[in-house]
């Protein structure tokens, strides 16, 4: 697999992430002592406050280079190069956080598998991701100016990644959609939002291409000061059996 993403602009331009991310460790609420697996983990700033209140952590990423500069940022905490739709462990997490991770992942039954296996008897899932809707003007203006047949992410409804879930054996306890308007940073926004996960998905686009995107969703998304990604968030809670 091509790692296509740049860290150095994750951190920089798109640092919403993890700040957004800060809320889905409360609901984790890491107790001292548990043994949790930060699934998609990136640069590492998540795992890290999930450490900070006690928690071992292992985070586990697909990008080689998001790993990289996680092992510099946070040298005492372990993280691993791996494929969130094909991991196995030796030992079980006691909990599983993800957050804006399960929306790359295509292969989402693979997934759910792996995170299912990978929990002990009593664990627990914490996740958020992209749900169904999500950036929905950006992604149809992505797709008519590339000319995609199809969206490049994976955003699945409540009852589409409970039911992958439950097909896993885990017991979905909470999962709802929410809009999210995530304000990207200055007039230049959309394009630094674009020369990231576009570019991470795996769709080049040219600076025309780039301007024709923003002139097809400034009437929704601009709101005269700054862009507004159209967000949708889906979280779900879920628990494995003891």
């Amino acid at each position: 697999m091509t790692d296509r993403w740049n860290p150095s602009l994750y951190d920089a331009k798109h640092g919403f992430v993890s700040e957004l991310g800060a809320e889905l460790v409360d609901l984790l609420d890491p107790q001292p002592g548990e043994r949790i697996l930060d699934l998609g983990c990136g640069t590492g700033h998540l795992a890290a406050r999930i450490a900070a209140r006690g928690a071992r952590v292992v985070g586990l990423d697909a990008s080689e280079k998001m790993i990289r500069d996680a092992r510099a940022a946070h040298p005492t905490l372990e993280f691993q190069v791996g494929d969130a739709a094909d991991f196995c462990v030796d030992e079980g997490f006691d909990a599983i956080f993800s957050n804006a991770v399960l929306h790359w992942v295509r292969r989402a039954t693979d997934a759910a598998r792996c995170m299912a296996a990978a929990l002990r008897p009593g664990g627990r899932l914490v996740l958020e991701m992209g749900g169904r809707g999500n950036i929905a003007q950006i992604d149809r203006a992505i797709q008519a100016v590339a000319g995609l047949p199809a969206s490049p992410w994976f955003y699945p409804s409540v009852g589409e990644y409970a039911t992958l879930l439950e097909q896993q054996g885990l017991e979905v306890a909470s999962a709802r959609l929410f809009d999210r308007p995530t304000p990207l940073d200055g007039a230049e926004g959309l394009r630094n939002w674009l020369a990231m996960f576009a570019s991470a998905a795996g769709v080049p686009l040219s600076a025309e291409a780039v301007s024709e995107i923003e002139r097809r969703v400034r009437p929704a998304l601009w709101d005269g000061r700054q862009w507004v990604a159209d967000y949708r968030r889906l979280r779900i809670v879920a628990l494995k059996p003891a």
